[in-house]
């Protein structure tokens, strides 16, 4: 061989393959230490390999450098609360609002499958690379396969079919996503029907009404708690009520999904959860997401304009359509939000507490879109009191301790995966710049 050749072929064998290196942004790591000024960020086989300010960061040669000068990068945010099989569209919860005779359930799934590219491509575009759906259809595994094998989705955690104290009885289907079990036995037998799937986590649907044994109830659950845990698949509860959510909690769940709104925390309460290290999740819109649809009087962020999924915003003003003496129940109210809702004190006083808190959305449901929603949560959460920097962690960090990810996502930290957004606006000074998005990175690949 010709002596150039081999100088080529040895140089050739030195250069990094497949090396990115992001220079001269802001960065703000997901840990909630100080941002970054003038960083750099060197990316190689999806993962992080270097990162700190420019002038202590050795870029290799022949790396693709991206300028990002004037920018700022926050890790891939994650929505640790969604339901995929909810379209987010009017006709998605018959146990809310039977519109099955305008458009019949299984119509409403189908198209939901059918729709799911738009959907993966739509949290990506909105700066989300990973979600959590927690708890639907058997079909949720599928799904989960299928993110895993399609570029442009995020990163899919599930919770299987919902274990629950109540069974909304509109809801037929062959794969239903909330099943009630009658006993304890039956609730231990729920939660081993999904092991052979390999569920990320055990969903718990606690919901009490007047009349309810609520001991009984308790003694089902936490039956579905223990044998979870005794399988090493971490809980997830529902329980939006202070007694409820001790009681799960007690119980041995992990994670509670939703924000206590029925009547302030105590020190009980701060002190159990605190204790246990419990993930609490904030979903402070999706209530007026139903009140706004219902009582039509949608108001659109500018991403959601922009980013929300135009068939199921278009489905929202079919109820003006609908004769409401033709709907059964007809179309429920919700009485107006009080001017600071109890969630938002419970959330300033567990944050200050140091909870864990997780943003999160609940999106799928009835007026709160896939995607874009977690940027209207951010603008809710500092309207409750939280700062940006901290609401960030909330979503990254924090959520990605809710997938079970925290040693691979969550944070711009050497040997993580290279998830990241890149901003055209300081998010820090204020937390709607997170929808000013240049570019999305999900291991180490800018997507689209």
């Amino acid at each position: 061989m010709p002596a150039f050749l081999v100088l080529a072929s040895a140089l050739a064998a030195q250069q990094p393959a497949g090396v990115t290196a992001i220079q001269g942004a802001t960065i703000i790591t997901g840990t909630g230490l100080p941002a970054i000024r003038n960083g750099a960020i060197v990316i190689q086989g999806g993962r992080i390999t270097a990162i700190g300010p420019r002038a202590e960061v050795r870029v290799p040669s022949g790396a693709q450098v991206v300028d990002a000068r004037g920018k700022w990068i926050i890790p891939g945010l994650i929505d640790a609360h969604v339901h995929i099989g909810q379209s987010g569209g009017l006709y998605t919860r018959p146990d809310m609002i039977d519109l099955r005779k305008w458009r019949p359930y299984d119509q409403e799934l189908a198209w939901i499958k059918q729709r799911l590219p738009f959907t993966f491509e739509h949290y990506v575009l909105s700066g989300i690379t990973g979600v959590v759906d927690c708890g639907g259809p058997m079909w949720n595994f599928e799904m989960r396969d299928i993110a895993a094998a399609t570029k442009n989705a995020p990163r899919v955690a599930i919770a299987g079919p919902l274990i629950s104290t109540d069974a909304p009885p509109t809801l037929p289907t062959n794969d239903p996503d909330v099943i009630k079990p009658n006993s304890p036995a039956e609730a231990r037998d729920l939660v081993r029907r999904q092991l052979d799937r390999k569920p990320d986590l055990i969903k718990i649907l606690f919901i009490r009404h007047p009349g309810d044994n609520f001991q009984q109830q308790l003694q089902i659950m936490s039956a579905a708690i223990q044998e979870s845990k005794a399988r090493n698949v971490r809980v997830a509860a529902h329980a939006t009520e202070l007694e409820t959510a001790k009681a799960m909690v007690r119980a041995g769940a992990d994670i509670l999904v939703h924000s206590v709104e029925d009547r302030l925390v105590d020190t009980e309460f701060i002190d159990l959860v605190k204790n246990r290290d419990i993930l609490y999740m904030t979903t402070l819109f999706v209530e007026d997401g139903y009140r706004q649809v219902f009582n039509q009087q949608v108001m659109l962020t500018d991403i959601e304009r922009k980013l929300g999924d135009p068939e199921v915003i278009a489905t929202w003003s079919d109820l003006a359509k609908i004769p409401p003496n033709e709907i059964p129940g007809g179309i429920p109210r919700l009485p107006s939000p009080p001017r600071r809702p109890i969630a938002y004190d419970n959330l300033m006083l567990l944050e200050s507490a140091g909870v864990r808190i997780v943003g999160a959305t609940d999106a799928g449901n009835i007026g709160t879109l896939h995607g874009p929603a977690l940027h209207r949560e951010f603008e809710l959460m500092l309207g409750a009191g939280m700062r940006p920097m901290d609401i960030i962690v909330s979503a990254t960090k924090n959520a990605a301790a809710v997938m079970g990810k925290q040693a691979d996502l969550g944070t711009l930290e050497r040997g993580k995966f290279a998830d990241l957004v890149i901003l055209d606006a300081d998010p820090l000074a204020d937390i709607k710049n997170t929808r000013k998005i240049s570019k999305v990175m999900k291991g180490g690949e800018f997507i689209p």
